[in-house]
């Protein structure tokens, strides 16, 4: 399998920074398990190598330790020794080691720290959190009183969302404000599948993404000599794999019983978007299902989106699953157990491919597009420039991307399509025509529309582009500035191009 390390240019500069920043320097890094963070940390550890002329830097002091769900006395002397070993590498710890609590052993690290440049990157620091909440306040304490003397660098990393929001972000967390940076690690963006998928042609990187997201540690499961099918079969179709566990491990991070919440997220990969219809498909009381997904949305797994062109108030929210693995498996894979355990995997298999296309259509494809619209944006490529990029609907109308200026009054209006063949001169009419479903009330807005196509266009949708670029239609309070026509090959270079 590829282990190659790819992407993270920004990451990588960002701790080069604080390393190089003199004194005091803490780094909250956070994000959902196996997005790469404890990869990111340990790479960089071995970039200390080289500079550009190839000479050897001087060795980074660097202690590196991972905390585990056991119990305080166990965490409290895992790392004590680790210190202890880090300041007598030459006469290790004896077994029972420990300091008398960890006040002694934070201050043993202040020493350290004192004289030299000592970074400390404390991963999975949400299971100290965990077994004892007072933890950060005490690190707070320490902080403030001896640590931001010293010449360390620390890394507070951790996988619970919504844990790390609250005792090291929020404004009530004991260290809010302390930290230098914070960086919420992202899965790796599309754009990235050319280099790692160099083998695969352009359609089947949007399924490898569709299916595995930008999880680096998903990616490297993907075998690059065999094909899709064969990978499917191989990694998410056979009993007790590790991806057919993963679902069930990344919810137990966060939730004691798991069972409600894994009918919300079926109910929602199957197109139960508003509480009301997540509230039929699983049978649960509509008064219970906020709760559940409030939970949800807190550990980073669900989302409530609205249309982008309204406020977050909007009663038009719509429930998605944000994460492309789970959304994947709720919808093909969580009612199959039991044709898996007993190694039928064909049937599952023509199921999946039967549907993909439509999955990838609604799902990822539209996705793409959208991000592809906010970074053309930013690298000038359009005639117009958006801040804000999404979706919008109405009770009777849908659009698929939608990029807004609400300052310049810009409204970008897309449509997205899947199929196979290029696509035809009626679909960018219906677009035009639902531009008055929602465009806002207020203000004279310029509208810019974009058709993103797998397949590409037809000559007769291209000559509608440019006849309405020139005749430029007008509405009660909108006037059309032009259209752009795009196709997979375009978007697929351009987010390659841009993410480099």
């Amino acid at each position: 399998m590829n282990t190659a390390f790819v992407g993270r240019t920004e990451e990588m500069a960002l701790l080069d920074r604080l390393w190089a920043h003199p004194g005091a320097t803490l780094l909250i890094l956070y994000g959902r398990r196996r997005v790469g963070k404890t990869r990111l940390l340990t790479y960089w550890l071995q970039q200390a190598g080289a500079d550009e002329a190839g000479r050897q830097q001087q060795r980074r002091r660097v202690l590196y330790w991972v905390a585990e769900p056991s119990s305080a006395l166990d965490q409290l002397r895992s790392f004590s020794q680790a210190v202890y070993n880090f300041a007598n590498p030459n006469t290790p710890a004896p077994a029972e080691f420990t300091y008398g609590d960890w006040r002694q052993a934070w201050q043993q690290v202040a020493v350290l720290a004192k004289s030299e440049r000592v970074a400390l990157f404390v991963d999975e620091f949400t299971y100290l959190l965990e077994i004892d909440p007072s933890i950060a306040g005490l690190l707070q304490n320490l902080w403030d009183h001896s640590l931001k003397h010293t010449n360390l660098l620390l890394v507070l990393c951790g996988s619970h969302l919504g844990m790390m929001l609250r005792h090291t972000l929020s404004y009530q967390a004991p260290l809010y404000g302390r930290a230098a940076a914070q960086l919420r690690l992202q899965p790796l963006p599309f754009g990235m599948t050319t280099h790692y998928f160099p083998g695969y042609n352009a359609d089947e990187r949007v399924a490898i993404y569709a299916i595995w997201g930008g999880i680096p540690a998903y990616w490297e499961r993907v075998n690059p000599a065999l094909t899709l099918s064969d990978n499917i079969r191989h990694e998410l179709l056979t009993a007790n794999n590790l991806m057919q566990a993963e679902p069930r491990l990344l919810l137990q991070d966060f939730l004691s019983d798991p069972h409600n919440y894994v009918g919300i997220l079926r109910a929602i990969a199957n197109d139960a978007r508003t509480q009301k219809e997540i509230a039929v498909f699983t049978g649960l009381a509509q008064g219970h299902i906020s709760q559940y997904l409030s939970i949800l949305q807190e550990a980073g797994f669900v989302e409530r989106r609205v249309p982008v062109t309204q406020t977050e108030r909007s009663r038009l929210g719509r429930y998605h699953i944000v994460d492309p693995y789970l959304r994947f498996y709720y919808r093909f894979l969580a009612n199959r157990q039991t044709q898996l355990a007993l190694g039928v995997q064909e049937q599952s298999l023509e199921e999946i491919k039967r549907h993909l296309r439509d999955f990838i259509g609604a799902n990822t494809w539209e996705e793409l597009c959208r991000e592809w619209l906010l970074r053309a944006s930013a690298q000038h490529t359009l005639p117009v420039a958006v801040d804000q990029v999404g979706s919008a609907w109405t009770r009777t109308a849908q659009v698929d991307v939608v990029g807004i200026n609400t300052m310049d009054k810009v409204l970008v209006l897309g449509e997205c399509k899947w199929g196979l063949e290029p696509i035809g001169r009626s679909v960018l009419t219906a677009l035009v025509d639902k531009t008055a479903e929602v465009v806002p009330s207020h203000g004279q807005w310029r509208v810019y529309y974009l058709g993103f196509a797998r397949d590409g266009w037809t000559s007769a949708s291209q000559t509608y582009a440019q006849e309405l670029a020139s005749s430029q239609p007008t509405g009660k309070n909108w006037r059309v500035i032009g259209m752009h026509l795009v196709d997979l090959s375009q978007v697929d270079q351009d987010l390659a191009a841009w993410v480099a």
